[in-house]
């Protein structure tokens, strides 16, 4: 059964809205939905990194491994935007953080 366009975005809200809150699972999870099309959410390597660059910084293992594992399907220049967006949420969700 698929999932209906309401139910996606509700779930990507919420994920949003618990990473904002500082929850790491959600932060894994986004990582996750980007890097593998889950809900129903285009697949978008560089978002991804993005997500589990946040939750590698927050300590997560998990995040730490699928980062190192979308990298090498990556460019360098697509991974410096990753980071060049991590930090830019990091400035506005978490001033005292930088991304790696």
């Amino acid at each position: 059964m698929a999932i209906s366009q309401k139910a996606q975005d509700f779930l990507l809200n919420s994920r949003l809205a618990d990473a904002e809150a500082g929850d790491v699972d959600a932060l894994f999870e986004l990582g996750v939905s980007y890097s593998t099309g889950r809900g129903g959410i285009a697949v978008d390597l560089i978002e991804a990194h993005k997500w589990f660059n946040l939750g590698a910084l927050s300590g997560d293992a998990r995040s730490q491994a699928c980062r190192a594992d979308i990298s090498f399907e990556m460019t360098a220049r697509e991974i410096a935007e990753a980071q060049k967006q991590a930090r830019a949420w990091l400035a506005v969700n978490s001033p005292r953080r930088y991304a790696a």
